[in-house]
């Protein structure tokens, strides 16, 4: 038996798919974490389950709603779960009318009973269920209680009871296509059909485009319009008859929100936090554990070297396994200890509730720049990994909005990245390491509008459209989880190193041990990886201020995975002066030894905003569609960062010679900020008509949470 999980965005569908199945699928307290359908199976019966994509209608806009009512349609489960979120009824019983249409058995789980009672929200079961003709029952996915219910309820197969939705003139024009139409589904294909949805043209004749002519005239106004009104009466009379309110005192969330979402001071507090973050996983605890884990290394290092001279292996084998799989490897292996707390704090501002807010807060600023707080949540799941992230732009409705947060997510600081920071901060920025890392999160916020700015006022003209819908109520984490999730993600970063940067370790190794005429035992300034180097080294001599061969095929490598940056300097650094310590790359006789703080931070722009590793290449293929306007982004991408570092070490070298001072900055800074508001202004003028905010748009949305 097939059993569908379908309902609202941050309903609870994959906390309640967890729990049945016993997998530890993704979950945050924000809309849009299911970006694509989970197979599992039903601990206690076997039964397949199918957790999908959030949704609030069977007509749907965003991709990952596509999803979901693709497989509703082709794949036919036989029972649909409907996820509905108990202290938001007239939202969530939207979807439900539309799924009672169906042909497929619909049972109603009421989920977060939990908070019913803190909320001061009643519901009546047995009246709801008679509302809506199906089997409904209250359970709390969190707290895991009503699940045996649900699950006894799978099995008993109830015929469901047929409901009058629609008036008698619409009801009368519907059973008239009935008598016509014999598919599956087929009430539901009569609805959208009088509601000329394009997705059934099939079905659609001469007389039914008449019939709704006449009755639109009825109606004086659109058909679609007039059924959706319908459906929100019903959805008012059912929640009328089962539902009431009891007065309570303001929630935790409430008064958490006038703190958070203060105007004043909400901003500064998210800067405080995410500096916070930063400090951290790379500042003074980050780099603390990064320096046991570096002393195990070289223990290991050494030790492996010992024990091959023992057993009389060759030099070219010893070469092999220490300076360049060891080395390479445990360069990158070194910032795990900062990666955890990186994707603990993450996770924890995910799982509070706290990063919709984010959103929010984020959207009025935005959605200026052809963006909106939708954008705002790939970009913080690129946190982790680009990948996801881009994935997520799924829930974007919008089709250019969705393409441009598509090619600007990459430039978020990922997992990937945080091992270049960290080295470069902590070495050329010791007492600064933090402060330092945490400008690079903030300067990436400012790439994304200018980009933004950029992009939506000459490629992306149609956007602006998404908006924020809905804020959840801040949870306790689940501890639980979290550690599963960082546990995961930890996984798959080292198995990443165990594969991706052990292979790139290899070819490093030979490039830089045999010369082009494949002699071994070289000078390193011979080697092929030095020739393919010196070719190239040129490109980034206005980052430099140099000509580092070592440095540019570095960088190239950040095109295969980002941690392979760091991981080749290592290797190349281990060649150069037997020097394979992260910390030590930059010391002794190093070819990196000549970097400065500007051409360091400089360096470190060009590897956080150039195009993204292979696989987050392929996410950003699919999402934007075609190949060529792939090659187009990453043209994009690499010549903004490229242009960016520059600039950086132009300006940054010019203050540590003394040319330029901090007066001079401040009123480039101004200019810049006056062209971009002159920028800003042109184009089409955005119209409001097609969303929900208008000048109240804060209190609208504070009013629906």
């Amino acid at each position: 038996m097939k059993v569908a999980l379908v309902g609202n965005q941050n309903s609870g569908k994959t906390t309640l798919f967890n729990l049945l199945t016993g997998m530890n699928a993704k979950i945050g307290n924000w809309p849009g974490v299911t970006i694509e359908k989970k197979e599992g199976k039903i601990k206690k019966t076997k039964h397949k389950v199918i957790d999908l994509p959030g949704i609030y209608s069977l007509s749907p806009y965003s991709t990952e709603e596509e999803i979901a009512r693709k497989y509703i349609f082709k794949e036919e489960p036989d029972v649909i779960i409907n996820i509905v979120d108990a202290s938001s009824l007239e939202r969530s019983l939207y979807l439900t009318t539309q799924l009672l249409e169906l042909d497929t058995r619909v049972i109603v789980a009421l989920n977060m009973a939990d908070i019913l009672e803190k909320k001061g929200i009643v519901i009546d079961i047995d009246e709801l269920k008679e509302s809506l003709g199906v089997e409904v029952c209250l359970i709390s996915a969190l707290k895991e209680t009503g699940i045996d219910e649900l699950i006894k309820k799978i099995d008993e197969e109830k015929v469901s009871k047929k409901i009058k939705i629609f008036d008698d003139k619409i009801e009368r024009k519907i059973t008239f296509i009935l008598e016509n139409l014999h598919v599956k589904n087929s009430r539901f294909i009569a609805v959208n059909l009088l509601e000329e949805d394009p997705r059934f043209k099939e079905y659609q004749n001469s007389k039914i485009k008449d019939m709704i002519k006449d009755l639109e005239k009825n109606y004086d106004t659109d058909l679609e319009e007039v059924i959706a009104t319908k459906r929100y009466k019903f959805i008012e009379k059912v929640k009328a008859r089962s539902f009431r309110k009891i007065k309570v005192k303001e929630g935790i969330s409430e008064k958490l929100d006038k703190i958070f979402l203060n105007k004043w001071i909400s901003l500064p507090i998210f800067i405080v936090i995410m500096f916070l973050v930063y400090y951290l996983s790379v500042g003074v605890v980050g780099s603390r554990t990064v320096e046991l884990v570096g002393s195990f290394m070289d223990y290991l290092s050494n030790m492996t070297r010992s024990f091959l001279h023992s057993i009389n292996a060759s030099d070219i084998l010893i070469s092999l396994i220490v300076d360049g799989i060891i080395a390479g490897v445990s360069a990158v292996i070194g910032f795990v200890p900062q990666l955890i707390i990186l994707f603990l704090c993450i996770c924890l501002l995910e799982t509070t509730g706290y990063m919709s807010r984010i959103a929010f807060l984020l959207d009025k600023i935005f959605r200026k720049i052809g963006l909106s707080g939708k954008s705002l949540i790939p970009f913080i799941v690129g946190s982790g990994c680009s990948v996801p992230g881009i994935m997520g732009t799924r829930i974007i409705e919008n089709e250019d909005e969705r393409k441009m947060t598509a090619i600007l997510t990459p430039f978020i600081p990922c997992s990937a990245k945080l091992p270049i920071i960290a080295l470069f901060s902590g070495y050329f920025f010791k007492e600064n390491s933090g402060l330092v890392s945490a400008s690079l999160y903030f300067f990436a916020i400012i790439v994304i509008i200018i980009s933004a700015l950029f992009l939506s006022k000459f490629v992306f003209l149609n956007t602006s459209d998404s908006f924020i819908s809905e804020l959840p109520a801040y949870k306790v984490p689940s501890f639980k989880y979290i550690l599963k999730d960082v546990f995961d993600k930890v996984v798959a970063f080292i198995q990443r190193a165990g594969s991706i940067i052990l292979f790139c370790s290899i070819i490093i190794w030979f490039l830089l041990s045999f010369s082009l005429d494949l002699k071994y035992g070289i000078d390193i300034k011979d080697s092929i990886l030095a020739a393919i180097g010196k070719s190239i080294a040129w490109i980034f001599y206005p980052i430099l201020g140099e000509v580092n061969w070592g440095a540019s095929v570095s960088a190239i490598q950040g095109l295969v995975a980002k941690e392979q940056v760091v991981s080749s300097m290592s290797v190349i650094a281990g060649f150069s002066d037997k020097v394979s310590e992260g910390s030590k790359i930059f010391g002794g006789a190093s070819i990196f030894s000549t970097f400065t703080a500007s051409s360091a931070y400089a360096f470190m722009v060009f590897n956080l905003f150039s195009a993204p590793c292979f696989g987050a290449l392929g996410a950003m293929r699919r999402e934007l569609g075609s190949l060529k306007s792939l090659f187009k982004a990453m043209a994009f991408q690499t010549g903004f960062a490229w242009l960016l570092a520059s600039l950086v070490y132009q300006v940054g070298s010019r203050i540590e010679a003394g040319i330029i001072n901090v007066s001079d900055i401040i009123i480039v800074l101004l200019l810049v900020l006056i062209l971009l508001f002159i920028i800003s202004k042109r184009g089409k003028k955005k119209d409001c008509s097609s969303c929900p905010y208008c000048k109240s748009c804060e209190e609208k949305l504070h009013e629906s949470i």
